[in-house]
C-alpha cells in the first residue's frame, strides 16, 4: 500500500535506471531547480531543451552545476517545443516536464500529429495526495484537463489513472465515481453516469480496478459515514482514486486538500506516450520533486 509521497520516491528510486527527462525550455530557473535537485537525488538524468547561454545564465544564479545534464540548444520556442516532444517520441527521452512555455504550448506540440506523442487515449490529470487525515495516498481525476467528460470518456480517465497505479505497486485500486448523493436520481446525471461506471467494471470494459458509485465524498472516504448509513460497498471508506464528475469538482477538491489540509502532493499528465509534468511557479519545490518522482515511478 502507497502510504505516503516518500514511498512514491522510494518506488522511483527503485528503477533500474535513472530516467531521462526531457524539460522543455530549460532556462525557467524554478523548472531548473527541480529538475537539477531531482537529478541530485539519482531520480532523472537531465536533458535541457533552450538556448545554451540562458540554461548556463539561470544554473549560475541558482549557484547550481549542470555538469552531466545534457543541453540541446534550440532556435526559438517554437523550436523548443518540437524538440523537447521530439526527444520523447524517437526514444532519446522518457518524461517530458514543462520549463519556460505556457501549457497551452507545449500540450500543443504534445498532440501534434506528426512528431507529437498521441496514443489511442484521451488526455487526462492524474493528482496525488498524502493527507493527515487519511490512512494512505488519495487520488484524484480529473481536476485539470477535461471540462466536462462524457461517460465513455469517464472509462478512459479512470483506465489511465489504474493504468499508472498498477506501474506504482497498486494492483487492483478502489475507485470511487463521486457525485453529491449516493443514490441514483435521473436529474442528477454525474449519479446516473458514475452508476454506469460501475456496471462497466463489472462486465469487464474498466479493467484492474474495482470501482464503485455514485459515493458521496463522505462515503468514499470515511469509515464512519459508511458505518453511519449502513451502506455496503467494497469501496466505500478506503477509496484509492476519486473521479470527479466534472472538472468544477475535480478543481474545487483538488484546490481544498492544497490549502486546507497540510498535504503534500504531485501530479502527472497521462493518456500520451510518456508522462508529462506540467508544474507551476506557484507550486513548492516539494510538489514539483514529488510530480517528478510520480512520472518516474510511473514512465
Amino acid at each position: 500500500m502507497l502510504k505516503t509521497i516518500d514511498d512514491i520516491f522510494t518506488v522511483a528510486k527503485g528503477k533500474a535506471s535513472p530516467k531521462r527527462l526531457v524539460l522543455c525550455n530549460a532556462a525557467d530557473p524554478h523548472a531548473l531547480e527541480a529538475i537539477l535537485r531531482a537529478s541530485e537525488m539519482g531520480l532523472v538524468v537531465p536533458i535541457l531543451t533552450g538556448c545554451r547561454d540562458e540554461i548556463k545564465r539561470t544554473a549560475d544564479v541558482l549557484g547550481m552545476s549542470i555538469e552531466g545534464a545534457e543541453i540541446v540548444p534550440t532556435a526559438d520556442i517554437d523550436d523548443t517545443i518540437k524538440t523537447a516532444v521530439s526527444l520523447i517520441s524517437s526514444g532519446r527521452g522518457d518524461v517530458l516536464m514543462k520549463g519556460g512555455v505556457t501549457t497551452p504550448q507545449i500540450m500543443k506540440g504534445v498532440l501534434n500529429r506528426e512528431w507529437g506523442l498521441r496514443t489511442d487515449r484521451m488526455i487526462s490529470h492524474l493528482a496525488i495526495f498524502q493527507i493527515p487525515a487519511y490512512h494512505k495516498l488519495l487520488v484524484l481525476t480529473d481536476a485539470a484537463m477535461n471540462i466536462a467528460p462524457s461517460l465513455e470518456e469517464k472509462a478512459v480517465i479512470i483506465q489511465n489513472t489504474v493504468d499508472f497505479m498498477h506501474k506504482l505497486g497498486m494492483d487492483c485500486p478502489k475507485v470511487a465515481a463521486l457525485a453529491a448523493i449516493e443514490q441514483v436520481n435521473p436529474k442528477m446525471p454525474a449519479t446516473v453516469e458514475a452508476d454506469a461506471l460501475k456496471q462497466m467494471n463489472r462486465e469487464g470494459k474498466i479493467t484492474g480496478c474495482t470501482v464503485d458509485g455514485p459515493l458521496s465524498f463522505d462515503l468514499a472516504v470515511s469509515e464512519e459515514s459508511k458505518h453511519q448509513k449502513h451502506f455496503d460497498s467494497p469501496v466505500a471508506g478506503d477509496a484509492d482514486i476519486l473521479l470527479a464528475p466534472d472538472i468544477e469538482a475535480g478543481n474545487l477538491l483538488y484546490k481544498s486538500f492544497a490549502f486546507f489540509t497540510e498535504s503534500r502532493m504531485g501530479a502527472v499528465i497521462l493518456g500520451a506516450a510518456a508522462p508529462i509534468v506540467l508544474t507551476s511557479r506557484a507550486d513548492s519545490m516539494d510538489a514539483k520533486l514529488s510530480s517528478i518522482a510520480l512520472a518516474v515511478a510511473g514512465a
